[in-house]
């Protein structure tokens, strides 16, 4: 099992790796100046967000699943799930 340090830097890669794309996808619409390819950058980036939020979130429950019960982890992924189903 992976240790508290190597979970917390697995979430941070997973972050960063995120918001990388998030500045390339910028980048792109600027460098295509089209609205109509601004929007199809976007319906890409609303799919890398929530597969992002799910990792980290399974990898922090990972992390802490020890000092967790099972109601409190259901609880948590009842959230994350009612996160994505708002954001529809």
């Amino acid at each position: 099992m992976f240790k508290t340090n190597n979970i917390l830097y697995l979430m941070i890669f997973l972050r960063i790796i995120s918001s990388l794309i998030e500045m390339g996808a910028a980048g792109l619409m600027f460098y295509f100046r089209r609205i109509d390819t601004a929007i199809r950058i976007n319906a890409l980036l609303g799919l890398v967000g929530p597969i992002i939020l799910i990792l980290v979130t399974f990898l922090g429950l990972t992390g802490i699943s020890s000092q967790l019960d099972f109601k409190k982890i259901l609880l948590i992924g009842l959230g994350v799930f009612l996160i994505l189903l708002g954001s529809r």
